[in-house]
């Protein structure tokens, strides 16, 4: 047995028993995990003796790293099924998606906005992920005026985070300009407005709101895009945030690739290759549009790719080009981005499927040792963890305790073992398949239900009867 803890530990760890666990060797059998106090993993064994009666212990059929949602915009959740009608526009597009988005965010209260946060957070515990990465640029009043405290809005964030015991990434946005061409912030941008100045003040307070979460709670800094941030501003934000999590939106629609590189005789994606130092810390959200060039020079950086699957289906942004940049050894994770819809198996179904679609073959995102859903399972785990800048992904001693059980009992899953079981969640309708969930030792997903399921889902219903009424 490999073991860190310490005689005081020893008598406070919660103990668990799995039929089949994945483990960084791969799948082992009767594996028994202890997790310590702190929400660290203190002892993994295999093959161990089943538990009987030992006080605190659990038993379950299948046991896994549990992923982290590496992209969310949490507000979003409540504009779920709201922009499907087209507009006066005949050429509906993430472009005229965003002009409906600033006049719903406009009418968001924060104690609205700290409801929506809990109850997207709640939806993406009981889906499986165990932490999210908050890009948060919702900042001030509707007027963009800011709050008497510059940071209230983050500190709902990380009240919500505390209400569902979600492990948090937190990345204040700094967004400066309306365009490249350095255009003042427009009507709907007025809320996420900052100079660097504010922005450093905001982000401290994020800092000391994070401060009275658990000791996973992470801080990062989020440029929101080369739009939205000029050359001038990306190198003084770096300067000032030279470690933790680094997050930009890259390369998401056609137009913005035109702009940027109007603007600045590059692709956005190749700019930063060239201009900005990206290495491991860094999170290119969506990537959608890339030359061989970008895919190549993307991959050999080791940063992560931020993939956002059913959001970018839903806003037609495009499709990845995951297959090659696979093959590269190319590192990625998924989020939830817009909110739509909170399915961490759906996510991979959708990357999956839309190489499919473009290639016309099958199992394209499987490897000769990995099946397709285990390929993508283990590559959004590993990635999600790198990009929230988060000890976890793997089920292993001084990792946090980030685990999801699955029940192979559900209707999907029976008798499925090994790479069977994720392949048979991701695939088929492996949703009711997640049981229990832990965030860094936290217990908050119990028979699939989150422990505050009830009270949060009431709250987050009054909220939007609340908002639907001014529609």
């Amino acid at each position: 047995m490999l073991s860190i803890e310490t005689e005081t530990v020893r008598n406070m760890v919660t103990t668990l028993w799995a039929k089949q666990a994945l483990t960084p060797s791969g799948w082992c059998p009767d594996v028994r995990v202890e997790i310590g106090a702190s929400g660290r993993i203190v002892a993994v064994e295999t093959h161990a003796d089943r538990l009987a009666d030992e006080p605190g212990a659990t038993s379950l059929d299948c046991l896994l790293p549990a992923p982290a949602n590496l992209h969310s915009h949490a507000f979003q959740r409540a504009m779920a099924g709201l922009t499907e009608a087209r507009g006066p526009d005949p050429a509906d597009s993430f472009w005229t998606w965003r002009q409906q988005m600033y006049r719903f965010l406009d009418q968001l209260s924060p104690d609205q906005v700290q409801a929506i946060t809990a109850f997207v957070q709640m939806e993406m515990l009981e889906a499986g992920y165990a932490s999210v990465g908050e890009f948060h640029y919702l900042h001030h009043q509707p007027n963009g005026s800011p709050y008497d405290n510059v940071a209230e809005m983050a500190e709902r964030v990380t009240a919500a985070a505390a209400e569902t015991g979600i492990g948090l990434s937190l990345l204040p946005v700094l967004y400066h300009q309306g365009g490249c061409d350095g255009r003042a912030l427009g009507a709907g941008q007025r809320r996420f407005g900052n100079g660097l100045d504010r922005f450093a003040m905001l982000h401290d307070g994020a800092a000391k709101a994070l401060s009275y979460l658990g000791d996973d709670a992470v801080l990062g800094v989020a440029p929101h895009s080369l739009r939205a941030v000029g050359p001038t501003e990306l190198r003084e934000l770096m300067a000032c945030h030279p470690s933790g999590p680094f997050h930009v939106h890259a390369a998401e629609q056609v137009a913005e690739v035109r702009e940027v590189s109007d603007a600045l005789s590059a692709r956005p994606v190749q700019w930063l290759l060239d201009n900005a130092g990206v290495d491991e810390r860094w999170c290119l959200v969506h990537a959608t549009h890339l030359d061989d060039a970008e895919v190549a020079g993307l991959a050999g950086t080791k940063a992560v790719v931020g993939l956002c699957p059913i959001t970018e289906s839903s806003l037609g942004d495009g499709i990845f080009r995951g297959v090659d940049f696979r093959a590269l050894g190319g590192r990625f994770g998924v989020g939830s981005d817009s909110n739509i819809r909170i399915g961490l198996f759906e996510e991979l179904r959708t990357l999956e499927y839309s190489q499919r679609l473009r290639d016309r073959g099958r199992a394209l995102m499987a490897t000769a040792e990995r099946s397709t859903g285990r390929f993508l399972l283990d590559a959004v785990t590993a990635g999600g963890a790198q990009a929230c800048g988060r000890d976890s992904g793997a089920i292993a001693v001084g990792q946090w305790a980030d685990l999801v059980a699955f029940d192979t009992g559900s209707t999907d899953l029976v008798g499925r073992i090994g790479d069977g079981v994720i392949d048979s969640a991701v695939f088929a309708r492996g949703e009711s398949a997640v049981a229990e969930v832990w965030s860094a030792g936290r217990h908050v997903v119990s028979g699939g239900v989150h422990r505050e399921h009830a009270r949060i889902t009431a709250r987050y219903r009054g909220v939007m009867k609340a908002l639907m009424a001014r529609q």
